[in-house]
């Protein structure tokens, strides 16, 4: 028996036996497993590549290999997958808003190979963003599979992101609050249950197949102190000014290297550009969680040590100006990989650059004498919360990853003022966060507080138009017109030249009192009896301009122009009526 009948089958049993609301349960569980056993699949490879690469005894070898790993990444991304890779994250809302949460199959592995050898390389990105895309990926296509509907499949994407992150991390409550902050903006309480299974069983994967051999963690050693507190404020407020420095930092590094358009010389240019980095600052190789382990365990000085040029300077100054250049050019790092074709993620660089603000911030106290000693672990702790609070704009994710990661909640009061702080601060200076700042300019992705326009993005223009409206040449009589009139059931006649070119409109309005005149049918022609449209559109408009057209003219109607050539009317009571079954249909489901 074929699979598609053997699913079938299932399908058919469970529309008998199970409801509904157990059924995508149950999906969302398998979700999870698949997405713990993906989480596991990469951090493995990536070890594995790393662990090959250490094994080379050759000197300043650890300095080919990020150029390797781009470049051989942007050919098979380009090549082999045929698709440009970005940040994932941000795709995976653009599927979400755009193509009904629909993701491509090659997603789910694509992003895994191409992460794997960026990461494993030593390219200056992160698992998290990856592994995500393909936890969604996964959920997406399994809800395809399962016949469910929009809405489920946006839950079963949700229900991939966490089982990922609560894999990677081994943090089954920050992948939940990942999820519902980052990817689902708009959840109800209902799909709390499919997303705690899926966190719980992605989490449980890892912790079987892994043991405690997660991306990153650490036992929490100095107490917290609550005479602490001014300084945990001011250093909210530096990680949102950091965080917004990294966005834009980021943005702007990918943003010159694009302009390399080729797809192997700018792998090479942005390759050497990032090795010229990481020879004077090495820990930029990587993730950089290696650096943060050293920074919590007091071995601060290994971290200057690494590096070649100042492998001598041991002086405690110097190792501050060495972190203060660690956060310089940290995001001109992980702008060369990602823009150069490398793929990987911003969401372990946020936390690498928030730990080494948090440790820079404590140890200048600390060396200026302005208290009895901050200390340096924990402050590192919670300068990755604040700085990562404010590039992703997810506070409670934020928060909770930290506290799970420390396995303890002995730092939960400084987490959520920094967090509070540096969310705030970021805020301030970008409305959005770095995910999706740039597809909310675009218009491709409708904050989940505009109810009105989330609904009308749904909305095509291209199945809006209405092709069916008998047209008048210019130079045709009002006779003419008459006897169209009599055939149509519409009272818009567009005037339209053999070029197929909209010279104006008629309306019937236009001609009621003269069309029966006998004279006047004789005498006048259309070009005399038109007028101009006061705006038009094309069938690839964003519905939200549009419906600005509209608005702005008053009008009901309003012709489609593509390429100078007329295609049919748009009427704005048409557009209502589509809204409003959209959103019958969202209220339903």
């Amino acid at each position: 028996m074929s699979f598609k009948r053997l699913l079938g089958k299932f399908l058919v049993w469970r529309i008998r036996h199970l409801s509904t609301r157990n059924f995508v349960i149950m999906v969302g569980g398998l979700v999870g497993v698949v997405g713990g056993i993906a989480a596991v699949t990469l951090k493995s490879a990536v070890h594995f590549i790393q662990e090959l690469i250490k094994h080379i005894d050759v000197d300043y070898s650890y300095l080919f290999f990020p150029v390797f790993g781009i470049v051989v990444t942007a050919l098979i991304a380009r090549y082999m997958f045929r698709e440009q890779l970005g940040h994932g994250i941000t795709s995976i809302l653009f599927y979400i808003s755009k193509k009904s949460s629909i993701i491509h199959r090659n997603k789910m592995f694509s992003r895994m190979i191409t992460s794997g050898i960026t990461v494993g390389c030593g390219g200056s990105v992160g698992l998290e963003a990856p592994i995500v895309v393909t936890g969604s990926a996964i959920g997406s296509n399994i809800g395809r599979l399962m016949h469910l509907n929009y809405k489920q499949r946006t839950l079963m994407i949700g229900c991939g992101a966490a089982a990922a992150i609560s894999g990677i991390f081994n943090s089954p409550v920050a992948g939940v609050i990942f999820s519902i902050e980052v990817i689902l903006t708009d959840v109800t309480i209902a799909a709390f249950i499919p997303l705690l299974i899926a966190s719980v069983l992605g989490s449980l994967i890892s912790m079987l197949l892994l043991g405690k051999d997660v991306l990153f963690s650490f036992e929490l050693t100095d107490p917290f102190s609550a005479a602490d507190f001014p300084f945990y404020l001011l250093l909210g407020a530096i990680c949102g000014l950091v965080s917004v420095y990294f966005s834009r930092t980021t943005l702007w590094t990918e943003k010159i290297i694009g302009k390399v358009k080729s797809v192997f010389p700018r792998a090479i240019i942005g390759g050497l550009a990032l090795t010229a980095v990481i020879f004077v600052l090495a820990p930029l190789y990587g993730e950089g969680y290696d650096s943060i382990k050293l920074l919590l365990q007091g071995r601060v000085q290994e971290i200057v040590s690494s590096s070649a040029l100042f492998s001598r300077f041991q002086d405690p100054w110097f190792i501050v100006v060495f972190g203060l250049a660690i956060i310089l050019m940290k995001p001109i790092a992980t702008g060369l990989t990602i823009g150069a074709g490398g793929n990987g993620g911003i969401f372990a660089p946020s936390l690498f650059i928030g730990g080494i603000t948090g440790f820079v911030f404590s140890q200048t106290n600390n060396l200026l004498g302005l208290n009895q000693g901050l200390s340096i672990s924990n402050f590192t702790l919670v300068g990755m919360c604040g700085v990562m609070s404010g590039v992703l704009h997810a506070p409670l994710t934020a928060i909770f990853l930290i506290a799970e990661i420390t396995s303890g909640y002995t730092l939960f009061l400084p987490l959520m003022l920094v967090s509070a702080v540096a969310y705030s601060t970021n805020s301030y200076f970008e409305k959005y966060s770095f995910y999706t700042a740039k597809l909310i300019k675009s218009g491709d992705l409708i904050p989940s507080h505009d109810k009105d326009k989330q609904v009308l993005s749904l909305i095509s223009i291209e199945k809006m138009i209405e092709r069916d409206l008998l047209t008048i040449h210019p130079s045709q009589t009002l006779e003419d017109l008459v006897s169209l009139i009599k055939k149509s059931r519409r009272n818009i006649f567009p005037v339209v030249n053999e070029n197929d070119e909209l010279k104006g409109i008629i309306t019937l309005d236009d001609v009621r009192e003269i069309m029966f005149n006998s004279d006047s049918q004789k005498s006048l022609i259309a070009e005399s009896l038109m007028h101009r449209p006061p705006e038009t559109v094309q069938s690839d408009e964003k519905m939200s301009e549009v419906m600005a057209k509209f608005e702005k003219t008053g009008a009901w109607n309003l012709p489609v122009i593509d390429h100078g050539k007329y295609v049919g009317i748009v009427s704005k009571s048409r557009i209502f009526n589509a809204y409003r079954t959209k959103l019958r249909r969202q209220n339903k489901e």
